[in-house]
């Protein structure tokens, strides 16, 4: 079986390899030379310079050269992982088995942008493993495989990226090996169900200490490595926070004290600050210049 291989990201390299390891034959890869918005942007030609396979840099997919490259390859599969643009009718059509993609969430829930961040920053229990027919909107065809993944209250984006890369890794190869023989099943999504994440932007990431302390927790574990980081704007100035936790109180200590008060400096990266309901420790952070007693 013939795969044309679509990505651009740490999890389409992770994939486009496991399927090499696996013996799968790999007729051409389409992937970007530099990427401005993917924070864990990752070019394939490594993969493909040391396996033999033909590669094409493309902009977004949709522009003559790329579908001729495609079409000039002749898959009977395209695998699209890690790609933030919709692939055109005329290239989903190429393929006599279609087009896949890969979405980490419980589709048909929590289809659309950053899937592994939302979930965290919402505080969710899981998420999922879920790759799918491509068809002309975002996350929407037939379900071809689907993994709950726990998400515990200690993992953070990159402890969670792992689990699903874990999961999504056996099902890859176990598809694969399903549509080769044609056994693959697939699963109609419930247009009924599910809802549909935007896009997150620079406010999202604001760390407000009027927030719950899990509140704050979560957005810093969510946006930490190898994503973009949650912020504290202080003076005038941003500063990056990397890893947080709760700090454990009685119920009423620091009940007159308002929130965003420093109560406590370990170093210029890691202190602790009053919330809107209790106490956290900024464990890692960029260097800031704090006084006990300052106000973030």
């Amino acid at each position: 079986m013939r795969i044309l291989f679509i990505g651009c990201v740490e999890s389409s390299y992770i994939l486009l390899n496991e399927l090499i390891k696996n013996g799968a034959e790999i007729c051409g890869v389409v992937s970007k030379k530099e990427s401005k918005f993917n924070s864990d942007f990752c070019d394939l030609t490594s993969l493909c310079i040391s396996n033999n396979i033909e590669y094409f840099y493309s902009e977004n997919s949709r522009d003559n050269n790329t579908f001729e490259f495609i079409q000039n390859k002749a898959p009977d599969i395209i695998y699209c992982f890690g790609w933030s643009y919709l692939l055109s009718e005329e290239i989903i059509s190429i393929p006599r088995l279609g087009a896949v993609g890969f979405h980490p969430a419980k589709l048909p829930y929590n289809k659309g942008r950053h899937p592994l961040i939302w979930a965290l920053v919402l505080g969710l229990e899981s998420t999922a493993s879920s790759f799918f027919i491509i068809d002309e909107k975002a996350d929407n065809g037939d379900i071809v495989s689907q993994v709950d993944i726990p998400i515990d209250l200690k993992d953070d984006a990159k402890s969670l990226y792992n689990k699903v890369m874990q999961v999504a890794k056996q099902q890859l190869v176990q598809i694969t090996k399903s549509f080769s023989e044609g056994s693959i099943t697939y699963v109609k999504q419930n247009p009924n169900e599910g809802n549909i994440w935007r896009k997150r932007n620079r406010s999202d990431g604001k760390i407000d200490f009027r927030m719950s302390s899990l509140g704050i927790y979560n957005l810093v574990r969510g946006l930490t490595k190898p994503y973009v980081g949650a912020h504290i704007e202080y003076d005038g100035c941003d500063y990056k926070v990397w890893s947080a936790e709760i700090v454990e109180q009685s119920e009423n200590d620091y009940i007159n004290i308002e929130p965003g008060k420093v109560l406590s400096i370990f170093n210029s990266t890691s202190f602790i600050v009053k919330t809107g309901d209790g106490l956290i420790k900024i464990i890692e952070s960029d260097e800031i210049d704090l006084r006990i007693g300052d106000y973030l």
